[in-house]
């Protein structure tokens, strides 16, 4: 069977599993519409909230990024594992006790102020339309490769696929939706890592794979790729930061505390039925995660030799000298897979020389005498550019896998963009018909009508996805970041003053939000091109690119959870504190029952 009907066979298979399973559970009140009605078992809460959190960036683009960063790229490993630590231990709990449907709405009852359940949705909806945008772009470009149509048409089909499952099912169609998603992703990113850790090292684990000799060498995969990459220009594979060493570690920051503010991976604790199985369920999503996190390096590293060994044949495996014109493949002998990529935009190929050959190289390289090199080989500048999200989807075909695994990761690719899709709609869903309609609106409201006015919020919410994943803004490179960003500057410092800080009042909280937010944005938008007018010159409104201090905008998330926390707590020495019963109600959710702890009643 040829490749492309495979491909329609495997992924037609598990849309139609998603369909079923959404038919099968779908929502009958407000309860299973907004948390699945309560009741769902840990192990399962886990493998679906695996697949909420492990999004397109995860699956798609993290090992990717690990690939042309090396080193520096594990802040995302870093960041987004120990954020879910962060989020299981410290809030998940308490959340799950306190025992409402979101966040907003958690923000709303604690700090006893529709003013402020108001702004907390503010800032869901800003953090959540800005990661979904990555999402969307991860379905247009599973699309445009495997399905052999347009990013848009496959934007169109996700957009029709969510909709069946998300706005029919809710919470409940959507988490056993998740289990299944899990299952296909997982098994879409281990198989063929596992291939391919026997194709290069003859270690079946590729997590032992990345550190074992090459077949038929006497050197680490790793000490050969850094060889072979310093050759090349580019910096030590195990060595090389992001950026500063201040940068990357306030990135890191960003990236975990944003983890532990999103919206749509919180609500998956309040389908759990008790404070004890949300603490269960958060250990299994950990275990769950693991498995695709503690592969990611290995396959980053396989992907980045194999595509060297297929650029520059004989350098990885014999060692041959990357400069000599032997060593380049000629472009009209490039590989099937290359053709293929080309099509989605991803890959692209330009002769700068005209000898016909393929020179992938860093031609910005500060090494003066690797520069010498690529100057007396008559080199004039790096003439392949490949896309970071492009790595894992390739990395099959890149190593001729059979038919079955490259439809599989197919498949695989669609499931984690899909997954995080309707969680994150599921999020925005709730936050306006929920919080919104019936929190501040309409709080008359019946059953019925407010069931009605999720469904109806998430199909208005799914074209805007769509519209955005259509029509990304110029930020789009770094929306995935950038919402963690957001996160991370509005709504952590918020819950967690809500939870561990009972003196801390409306005014504070409201504060804080709204500063930790518009600090964020203005740093991205401003580094981006907001700008006053000089005569006929523009000017930037703030000193060039990374301006504080060398940070970059999507790390800029830590610094405004600072400026958060530091305006909450100075408004909140200004102003009145919160009500005793308000007081009483956060001892009562943080401290075990049966102590000597304030009961709330009061």
């Amino acid at each position: 069977m040829d490749l492309q009907t495979t491909i329609y066979l495997v992924v037609g298979a598990t849309f139609a599993l998603y369909i079923g399973i959404a038919i099968w559970a779908r929502a009958g009140s407000t309860s299973e519409f907004y948390a699945a009605g309560g009741q769902v078992p840990p192990v399962m809460n886990g493998m679906a909230t695996a697949a909420d959190w492990m999004s397109a960036a995860s699956f798609i683009s993290m090992a990717g990024l690990i690939s042309n960063m090396g080193y520096g790229g594990g802040l995302f490993l870093m960041g987004w594992t120990g954020g879910y630590v962060l989020l299981a231990m410290l809030l998940a709990p308490y959340l799950r006790k306190f025992g409402k449907f979101t966040v907003p709405q958690f923000i709303g009852d604690r700090f006893y102020s529709k003013s402020a359940s108001t702004v907390a949705v503010l800032c869901l909806l800003v953090a959540s339309l800005t990661y979904i945008i990555g999402q969307m772009t991860g379905v247009g470009v599973a699309f445009s490769r495997f399905l052999g149509v347009s990013s848009e048409i496959g934007i169109y089909v996700g957009m029709g696929i969510v909709f069946m499952y998300a706005v029919f099912g809710g919470m409940k169609g959507i988490t056993y939706t998740q289990v299944a998603q899990y299952i296909v992703l997982i098994l879409a990113y281990i198989i063929p890592a596992i291939f391919i850790s026997i194709q290069l090292t003859g270690n079946p684990i590729p997590q032992l794979g990345l550190g074992s000799n090459l077949i038929g060498q006497d050197i680490s995969m790793l000490s050969k790729l850094d060889s072979v990459v310093t050759d090349l220009g580019f910096g030590k594979y195990t060595t090389t930061t992001a950026g500063s060493t201040l940068n990357m570690f306030v990135y890191t920051m960003s990236l975990m505390i944003g983890t532990a503010g999103l919206p749509h991976v919180i609500m998956r604790f309040f389908t759990v039925p008790s404070v004890a199985a949300a603490r269960s369920s958060a250990g299994w999503a950990l275990v769950f995660i693991a498995i695709l996190y503690t592969t990611a390096p290995a396959v980053a590293a396989m992907a980045k030799t194999n595509l060297i060994r297929t650029i520059t044949p004989g350098v990885v495996m014999q060692s041959a000298d990357p400069y000599a014109a032997d060593s380049q493949i000629q472009y009209e002998q490039r590989p099937d897979w290359m053709k293929r990529w080309e099509k989605t935009g991803l890959l692209k190929f330009e002769d700068k020389n005209g000898d016909g050959r393929i020179q992938y190289y860093n031609d910005k390289t500060k090494n003066a005498d690797t520069a010498k090199k690529f100057e007396a080989a008559g080199w004039k500048g790096n003439e392949l550019s490949v896309n970071a999200d492009i790595i894992v989807l390739a990395n099959p075909e890149i190593a001729l896998l059979p038919n079955w695994v490259i439809a599989l990761v197919a498949a695989g690719g669609l499931a984690a963009a899909l997954s995080t899709a309707a969680g994150l709609l599921m999020a925005i869903s709730s936050a306006i018909s929920h919080d919104l309609v019936k929190g501040v609106f309409a709080p008359d409201i019946s059953e019925k009508g407010e069931l009605m006015t999720g469904k109806i919020a998430m199909a208005v919410s799914i074209v805007v996805a769509g519209y955005l994943g259509l029509n990304p803004p110029g930020f789009a490179a770094g929306t995935v970041a950038l919402a963690f960003g957001i996160a991370a500057s509005s709504l952590f410092p918020a819950i967690m003053m809500g939870i561990f800080s009972k003196k801390m009042n409306k005014e504070g909280a409201i504060a804080g939000m709204l500063a930790g937010l518009f600090i964020t944005l203005f740093y991205v938008f401003a580094h981006k091109g907001l700008f006053f007018i000089k005569g006929t010159d523009y000017l930037p409104v703030i000193g060039g690119a990374n301006s504080f201090f060398g940070i970059t905008p999507e790390a800029f998330g830590a610094i405004g959870a600072l400026v958060n926390f530091a305006v909450a707590f100075a408004v909140d020495k200004v102003t009145k504190e919160p009500p005793e019963h308000i007081q009483a109600m956060v001892e009562a959710v943080r401290i075990p029952r049966g102590s000597k702890a304030v009961d709330g009643a009061h």
